[in-house]
């Protein structure tokens, strides 16, 4: 049987520390094995081993080996480079508290990667910046929403630094994905103990009640202590609103559908609330 582990995305931007201690944190609420996985993309550094076409080189043996000779190079530093990112990596968990962490490094893909290793994963967790994205701010990183799209698996997406989460915010719209969303919560120690604040975006209405109130007693079964709202407005706005008045670290919510909340992760909106939040933000599938 194949152990299901938290997998953590490491690239050496300035997201990877918070990575690190998330994935961690995750690791030992649920028990779960910690890896930590680095992705040698050759798109980012491609060796050309054939460049006798170019215009005046054919001729010049000791250029083409010297050219040659330097695409490899290259390819054993940055081998080394993430070798010694996942040697910090696993150092860092191990601080945190967790045993035995475990590194690979990988060639290829990222997204082909991990749709490779889906079937070991529990939990993703990713930094919202890739390592070209550091420049940018809060800039969203290129492979992040390709991998939503692509994986099956809860995905955690850090954003600014580690901060111990205390409470947690369920973006609500009685879809399928909101639904597992609350068994998750149930059945998951992730975060059991932890206040759970229901947000539902949209009319109030009295089926929208009765919705989110059989969310609520399910979730106070399992012990959790729960803060039901329903509130009109822009879905974006209205959850990072809440997420900022209440002071939440983290949001949960459905990746993908057609209802109003899971609807704006196709197209613009995905980016905007990603690109936003300061708190991490668990998409479920």
């Amino acid at each position: 049987m194949t152990t299901a582990n938290v997998l953590a995305c490491i690239d050496g931007s300035r997201s990877s520390p918070a990575v690190c201690d998330y994935a961690a944190w995750a690791s030992m609420r649920l028990s779960a094995p910690l890896v930590f996985l680095h992705v040698l993309d050759h798109s980012q550094f491609p060796t050309q081993s054939d460049l006798s076409g170019n215009i005046g080189l054919g001729s010049r043996e000791h250029l083409l080996q010297e050219l040659a000779e330097l695409d490899e190079k290259r390819g054993k530093l940055m081998r080394e480079q993430g070798r010694l990112m996942l040697e910090a990596a696993a150092e860092r968990a191990v601080t945190d508290g967790v045993v035995e962490p475990v590194t690979r490094q990988r060639h290829g893909d990222l997204v082909e990667t991990l749709a490779d290793l889906q079937g070991e994963i529990r939990l993703l967790v990713m930094g919202r910046q890739g390592e070209e994205g550091d420049s940018l701010g809060q800039h969203v990183g290129s492979h992040l929403e390709s991998v939503i799209r692509t994986l099956h698996k809860p995905i955690l997406v850090t954003a600014g630094e580690f901060r111990q989460p205390r409470s947690v915010m369920l973006a609500f719209d009685n879809g399928p994905s909101t639904r597992k969303g609350i068994e998750m919560i149930t059945e998951s120690p992730l975060f059991q103990g932890l206040p759970i604040h229901l947000l539902m975006v949209g009319a109030d209405t009295n089926d929208a009640w009765e919705a989110l109130n059989a969310a609520k007693a399910r979730l106070e079964s399992a012990g959790h202590e729960v803060i039901a709202s329903i509130r009109a407005g822009d879905v974006e706005k209205t959850l990072l609103g809440y997420e900022e008045e209440h002071d939440i670290d983290m949001i949960v919510m459905g990746a993908y559908g057609h209802s109003r909340i899971r609807q704006f992760f196709v197209g613009s909106t995905t980016t905007s609330i990603l690109s936003s939040t300061t708190r991490p933000l668990l998409l479920l599938r």
